[in-house]
């Protein structure tokens, strides 16, 4: 794991790491999963690969999962003890920018109803559902920004795990815009 950004919104530590999503030890890593939780490939995948097929198993006595929407099961043999899956969008299908927002929020939703002190996400979208790369960081960026700020949450880390150089940089671009804008306004 290599952090390359980082920064405290109040009392979170926010992180851009560059590393495997599985070897996260936070209390839960976020899995960019489809409608029914069937975890072939991608970063799905690569959990079920790791973390053993209770984690298919358990996602398949949930079903399905609408789109925007999140669903919690163990971490099997992962470090992290759950892994949420977060349902985002498929590029094409409509109404993807938010849908992708609702993904977000559901899942930092989830994660502090659970009492959560620590998480570890994905590029949600951004991979074989091909939601472009520029704009998935920003949504992703803003939204764990808002909900910082304006909810309640017992999150003291989120962490963005990313392997692709190229969604890196976004990610780092707009974590430094949120950086920016917090500063802003502690001075007003």
């Amino acid at each position: 794991m290599e952090v390359l950004k980082e920064l405290k919104l109040n009392t979170t530590t926010l992180r851009v790491v560059r590393g495997d999503l599985t070897e996260s030890d936070a209390d839960a890593i976020v899995n960019a999963a489809n409608n029914y939780l069937k975890h072939g490939g991608g970063v799905a995948g690569a959990i079920v690969k790791k973390g053993g097929k209770i984690i298919q198993e358990e996602s398949d006595k949930i079903g399905y999962v609408p789109t925007g929407s999140c669903a919690i099961t163990t971490g099997g043999n992962l470090k992290a003890k759950y892994v949420i899956h977060a349902v985002g969008p498929r590029w094409g299908e409509g109404d993807e920018e938010e849908k992708l927002r609702s993904a977000v929020r559901s899942t930092l939703r989830l994660a502090t109803e659970r009492g959560f002190r620590s998480i570890s996400m994905p590029a949600i979208s951004a991979g074989i559902f091909g939601f472009p790369k520029d704009r998935c960081a920003k949504i992703i960026t803003e939204e764990i920004g808002n909900f910082i700020t304006s909810e309640m949450t017992t999150l003291k880390e989120i962490n963005v795990y990313l392997i692709d150089e190229e969604i890196i940089r976004y990610f780092i671009f707009e974590f430094e815009k949120l950086e920016e804008n917090a500063r802003k306004n502690k001075a007003t």
